[in-house]
């Protein structure tokens, strides 16, 4: 992988102190989505790293709502289809849904029951691992849908809120780590 684009996609996450919360140090990829040229470069170094990683890929799975801005063109690069992993009560039809732990409170993610076939290969995409509960409620949906997760793959890592932890096995990647 090359350092220079890295670092163009590196420059273009702005942090933010304090948000959402006090002590927060927030990372914010709006800038590396407005600027075309950073952007076009985080998708080349996804699908390096995918094609490179996985001969047989079937699907990625975008987790509501950033990785619906990043599977999408990964997606359409690899010549795939595109699924959403949404928050309760967003998609129409049949869903499969699972509950999950927030630091105050709990969610719901939910797929359609038709999104995935049993044995299909799937990666798993967001914009960012933090305590790593979203992600593991994904995998959880997949899982039950039968298909299999070849890997979880982000942008960006946060590695103190130790979210690789909760993935146990799932092959994990993200692109820019944060200590």
């Amino acid at each position: 992988m090359s350092d220079e684009r890295l670092r163009r996609v590196r420059d273009r996450v702005r942090p933010f102190r304090d948000f959402p919360v006090p002590g927060v140090l927030f990372r914010d990829i709006s800038p590396l989505l407005k600027d075309p040229v950073a952007f076009r470069t985080l998708i080349d170094l996804l699908e390096d790293h995918v094609r490179a990683s996985f001969p047989k890929i079937d699907l990625i799975a975008g987790l509501d709502s950033r990785g619906f801005l990043i599977g999408p063109p990964l997606a359409q690069r690899l010549g795939i289809g595109f699924v959403l992993i949404r928050k309760k009560g967003k998609l129409p039809g049949p869903t499969e849904s699972v509950s999950y732990a927030l630091e105050y409170g709990k969610a719901e993610l939910e797929i359609q029951t038709d999104a995935v076939e049993p044995g299909q290969k799937v990666v798993v995409v967001d914009d960012l691992l933090a305590t790593g509960g979203t992600m593991c409620a994904a995998c959880e949906l997949l899982k039950r849908m039968k298909a299999e997760i070849l890997e979880c793959l982000v942008v960006i890592e946060l590695k103190p809120l130790k979210g690789l932890e909760k993935l146990n096995s799932t092959p994990f990647y993200s692109l820019l780590q944060y200590d």
